[in-house]
């Protein structure tokens, strides 16, 4: 594989959409999720099972592929032995993936969560976009609300633009670009010093600003026909999104890939994308930019 090709790869379109296979009770609902969006973005598959290749397996995996109706010109399979996280990184980058779907809890136990489910591990770490399926469905179902993280970072109009692109896909007409709020000191001072006038121009100031600085990122994406709502959230940046999203009732998040690889610390003292990936509510797309690595 020529690697180079993926220095300045662009974050869409998705041309090489990879599976995680678990042969878990959920790989019928997840390999139809993949089989939709892959017919949708006329992608190839690209189907990945780290462990033990047996006879069993590839009798169940051929049979879900006849089921599905997936093209048999459209799709291969590796098997690999290997650390599960590792391997699976490794492959995508070998096969130049650009969109890794992986089923996902939408909750982690403690314990689960601060060692590291291999979903979330591979969320932390990937070089490619991310799609994690909380609810994976055997039948149609397609996104309607998408919420957009809009936070303030060279990476995010590629963000915006993927979830465009998606939508384009789905014909869904209409996304909402959050944009949170979160400045502990001026909060302290709003509440410590500062009388009710005092405080509420403050807090006007501060969405006013806001709100400006998301119509200017928004001005820069390739809307076409897909409306774009502004939303300014307060709260802590992940958590607040995150919030927002499962009270709206949202079928797709999508957020940007982290500038930084996490650690133990990193989840114990929290970063934004960890509150989402703490308790995930929804579908949860990963946006990674490769641009921003040339």
């Amino acid at each position: 594989m020529d690697l180079s090709k993926l220095k300045s790869r662009p974050a869409y379109p998705f041309e090489t959409i990879a599976v995680a296979v678990s042969f878990s009770p959920r790989i019928e609902a997840v390999l139809s999720e993949a089989k939709r969006l892959s017919d949708k973005l006329n992608a190839n598959l690209l189907l990945m099972h780290i462990g033990d290749k047996t006879s069993q397996k590839e009798t169940i995996l051929e049979n879900l592929m006849k089921k599905l109706a997936i093209n048999e010109h459209k799709y291969r399979v590796i098997w690999m032995d290997g650390e599960p996280v590792e391997t699976i990184l490794k492959l995508c980058k070998l096969n130049i993936v650009d969109l890794l779907i992986l089923g996902a809890l939408k909750k982690e136990n403690i314990l689960k969560y601060y060692l590291g489910s291999v979903a979330r591990k591979i969320s932390r770490k990937a070089k490619c976009s991310v799609l994690l399926l909380t609810e994976p469905s055997i039948e149609s179902n397609q996104p309607h609300k998408i919420i957009v993280n809009g936070v303030e970072n060279p990476k995010t109009i590629n963000t915006i633009n993927t979830a465009l692109y998606i939508s384009k896909q789905y014909k869904v007409k209409e996304i909402t670009v959050v944009k949170e709020t979160h400045v502990p000191a001026l909060a302290m001072t709003i509440a410590d010093e500062s009388t009710a006038p005092e405080k509420s121009k403050l807090r006007k100031s501060l969405t006013e600003e806001a709100s400006q600085q998301l119509i200017e990122v928004i001005k820069k994406c390739e809307k076409e026909n897909i409306k774009i709502k502004e939303k300014i959230v307060a709260g802590k940046p992940g958590y607040a999104i995150s919030k927002y999203s499962r009270e709206k009732k949202a079928d797709l998040l999508v957020v940007n890939s982290t500038d930084i690889h996490l650690n133990l610390l990193d989840r114990i003292f929290t970063h934004d994308i960890e509150y989402v990936l703490a308790d995930l509510p929804c579908n949860v797309l990963i946006v990674h930019s490769r641009v921003q690595e040339a």
